[in-house]
């Protein structure tokens, strides 16, 4: 075809009905093909006004359609064998080295070279293979063991750290939280007990005139006590009474026990721990709504038969009790128990000395203490003779006790006798866990005065 034949625009085009198309190209469909991709010098590749047309690789052409081989990328010329960095060698050390090295490797303190040099002799010696293994029996000794038990505080403290955080909407009174914590860890404790144990045997002891006393219960038994006790407050409250209809004799602690109990058809049971739990939780809950006011506007007193507290005093001395059991259950069970927080710890020690002077008066009056001997008997307000408790330890501090009479004063000038005692070892005193000739820790000055005190502390425990 010359360069001015007019174009066809057919031309080139396979046409299925023709055989010799199908067969292969011929000499002008690739003469055509030719001058589509590779136009002349002068018209830069374009043809006559078509757009240009990328040639297939010759090479596909030629060899069948095989692909055509890859090359790999040479990269980076290969490091030459001198130039890699050597191993470091391993350590050699002489036997009486590796021996005092023994150790150091059970501890886990020596290096990384000294611990392979190490474990490579011990392969070998067996002399020095069985020391290794009896210094690793050792240090494992050296760690004390971990109680699978959870601290008792542990749930105390998780709330501590939750109302720092975020104080609650309606904060408890300062003094109603030792009783919401020490039936919080009592509560806790139950939690932990199985179905037996609810039944294992628990003596109350509480001590009377001269000689301590006990009652033979259970652990069902000793909440049971605690329910009937604490709705004392409850009334004092305007809250539901645990005895429901039941009347007691009289209103004291042990009357209300005694018909709680008769009244039951069974002994109490693990089903005690549900309306126990729900009356602590309406007690605190009440005095955190009204301030402790009760149904009217001053906070009522709490009668207790023989003797009223007013109320944040007898929150006080729930919560005492209330720990005081806590270890008569825990003893009964064998768990660990511990004693309350040192601030809560100094608020019950408060009450039993702000006690202490009535509860001498009155063994008084029952010839059961030495007369009085002050000069200012009858005064209420002057200053007395008096006795120095200090108290060591958790809660610790130091209270001047009159001697004489309730309405007088401790005074520091009139004093005439010292004693010493651990707190927890005062508050099992007060609860009659422990006997006044063995409580002292240290006593100094007239002997009669503080017989007369650590008596009458005894005689504060009651059922």
């Amino acid at each position: 075809m010359s360069e001015f034949e007019p174009y066809d625009e057919h031309e080139g085009r396979e046409d299925p009905n023709d055989p010799e198309e199908k067969d292969g190209p011929d000499e002008k469909s690739e003469a055509v093909e030719q001058r589509r991709g590779h136009g002349s010098d002068g018209d830069d590749g374009r043809g006559l006004g078509h757009s240009p047309r990328i040639p297939m690789p010759r090479a596909s052409l030629e060899d069948g359609g095989r692909p055509l081989p890859v090359l790999e990328d040479p990269g980076e010329p290969p490091v030459p064998a001198t130039a890699l960095p050597s191993a470091p060698a391993p350590l050699v050390l002489e036997h009486h080295v590796l021996k005092s090295l023994l150790g150091a490797w059970a501890l886990s303190a020596c290096s990384s070279e000294e611990s392979a040099a190490v474990e490579e002799h011990l392969g070998g010696c067996g002399t020095c293979a069985d020391e290794a293994l009896r210094l690793r029996d050792a240090v494992g000794l050296l760690r004390p063991p971990e109680s699978l038990d959870l601290d008792p505080a542990l749930r105390t403290r998780v709330l501590e750290g939750c109302l720092h955080r975020r104080p609650p909407r309606i904060p408890v009174p300062r003094w109603a939280t030792p009783y919401d914590a020490e039936t919080a860890r009592l509560d806790a404790l139950l939690q932990d007990i199985g179905d037996a144990e609810w039944h294992a045997p628990v003596r109350l002891r509480w001590f009377e005139d001269e000689s301590p006393t006990n009652r033979r219960t259970t652990v069902a038994g000793v909440i049971a006590h605690l329910l009937s006790v604490d709705g004392l407050v409850a009334i004092a409250l305007g809250l539901d009474d645990p005895l429901g209809d039941t009347a007691a004799d009289s209103p004291d602690p042990s009357s209300r026990t005694e018909t709680y109990w008769s009244a039951s058809r069974f002994p109490p049971t693990r089903g005690v721990r549900a309306p126990w739990r729900e009356q602590t939780h309406d007690l605190v809950r009440t005095v955190s709504f009204t301030g402790g006011s009760g149904s009217g506007s001053a906070r009522p007193a709490v009668s207790y038969g023989s003797f009223e507290l007013p109320l944040h005093d007898a929150m006080l001395d729930r919560a005492f009790e209330c720990w005081i059991h806590a270890e008569d259950i825990a003893e009964a069970v064998d768990y660990p128990y511990e004693p309350p927080a040192p601030r809560h710890l100094n608020s019950m020690i408060d009450l039993a000395t702000r006690m202490l002077p009535t509860a001498l008066a009155g063994r008084r009056q029952r010839g059961l203490a030495s007369p009085a001997r002050g000069r200012h008997l009858g005064v209420a307000g002057e200053p007395g003779r008096s006795l120095r408790l200090e108290i060591e330890g958790l809660g610790g501090g130091e209270w001047l006790i009159p001697l004489d009479s309730p309405a007088a004063v401790g005074s520091a000038e009139h004093e005439v006798a010292h004693v010493a005692l651990d707190g927890v070892e005062f508050c099992r005193l007060a609860a009659g866990h422990v006997p006044p000739e063995e409580a002292a820790a240290g006593q100094v000055g007239d002997h009669e005065a503080i017989r007369d005190v650590l008596f009458a502390a005894a005689s504060l425990s009651r059922m």
